[in-house]
């Protein structure tokens, strides 16, 4: 659904222009907002809406007797923000998500699948950076290769 890496800028007013592939893609399967939050690794998850009520059920099916789900649901929830993108395909980004992801200026817009992540572009080049000699081995661990 969602693929490839973009370098953007956010603008004065904090608003992040989605890449016209996303735009694309967004418009021809009706979806009209996302869900912004707290992401893994330091970014920020964007959700479609509709993907977003799957996972919901999925993180609200987490047990709240357990100190790590409730951790983890109480950082994902309470960071979560309605985003609707206006004509020109920019969505206002939160501040405090901005902060949580060190996002000023620069940033890599990255589609993973089902979700797109916003990267603070400093951030993103070290994850890049750390992983890409990694890439292979974690494929081996990950999937039977046979």
């Amino acid at each position: 659904m969602y693929y490839g890496e973009f370098a953007y800028q956010i603008d004065n007013k904090f608003r992040l222009i989605l890449p016209a592939k996303f735009r694309e893609t967004s418009q021809a399967n009706y979806i009209e907002k996302f869900i912004a939050t707290r992401g893994l690794d330091g970014c920020i998850f964007l959700w479609p809406d509709k993907e977003w009520e799957i996972q919901e059920q999925k993180f609200k099916a987490l047990s709240f007797t357990k100190r790590n789900a409730r951790h983890f649901n109480r950082m994902l929830f309470s960071g979560a923000a309605e985003l609707k993108a206006d004509k020109q395909g920019r969505v206002l980004l939160p501040g405090y998500l901005r902060e949580y992801a060190g996002i000023t200026r620069d940033v890599m817009v990255v589609g993973i699948s089902s979700r797109i992540e916003v990267w603070d572009i400093n951030r993103w080049r070290d994850f890049y950076n750390t992983q890409k000699e990694s890439f292979e081995k974690t494929a081996e661990d990950l999937f039977d290769v046979s």
